[in-house]
């Protein structure tokens, strides 16, 4: 049976009323996601010039809820990758940027990278050797990683990385989305501004 004209335009309107209802619901969740991350980079911006490599993880852990263990930060001496931290990888040695580990890569290319099957890719699996805080040797191993160059217009400072540690894959939690790699890129641009500043004062200081 054919409908009538006010019932064709009752469906019209009621096709027209969800969609504006879908169109709402995605902004909010974008407008949501926007301030959650403004508020999770506010929380490295506010650290001062007297940061050190423990408070800024620290940080970083907290907005990507990860354990502390599971960030690491990197920074470039010369064509050497040194530790901040963990502090127990500190003299854990160095990694050439020249070589094939995955925070080399990162300096290599100047990219941000996800591995969501880290296992399987060729990286410097002796670092994960070192005992980290309470973690025993089988939950030190790192499924997943995040990557990302800390660098200022002028130089890379450094890399950062985000992990999640645990026998299996499925073990260590969900996979890292496009969205996180971002959120790292962001926090990245924060901790290159502290890491400039902390190597201006370590210049005037004679460290260097």
């Amino acid at each position: 049976m054919a409908l009538s004209a006010s019932s064709n335009r009752q469906l019209l309107e009621n096709d027209r009323l969800e969609q504006e209802h879908v169109g709402y619901l995605a902004r909010y969740q974008s407008e949501r996601a926007f301030c959650s991350h403004m508020l999770d980079l506010e929380q490295v911006s506010f650290l001062s010039e007297q940061w050190t490599p423990g408070a800024l993880c620290a940080k970083v852990a907290e907005i990507f809820r990860v354990k502390e263990t599971e960030v690491a930060l990197l920074e470039l001496r010369g064509k050497l990758l040194h530790f901040l931290f963990p502090e127990e990888l500190r003299s854990a040695g160095a990694i050439p940027v020249s070589s094939s580990a995955v925070a080399a890569r990162t300096v290599q290319t100047g990219k941000a990278e996800v591995f969501n099957s880290f296992a399987q890719v060729n990286h410097f699996s002796i670092f994960e050797l070192v005992k980290l805080g309470d973690s025993g040797l089988d939950a030190q191993v790192i499924q997943k990683l995040m990557s990302a160059p800390v660098f200022t217009t002028r130089e890379i400072l450094g890399v950062i990385q985000i992990s999640r540690k645990g026998p299996r894959p499925e073990i260590a939690g969900p996979d890292f989305t496009p969205a996180d790699l971002q959120k790292l890129e962001s926090v990245a641009h924060w901790v290159a501004k502290l890491m400039a500043k902390g190597k201006v004062i370590a210049q005037s200081a004679g460290q260097f």
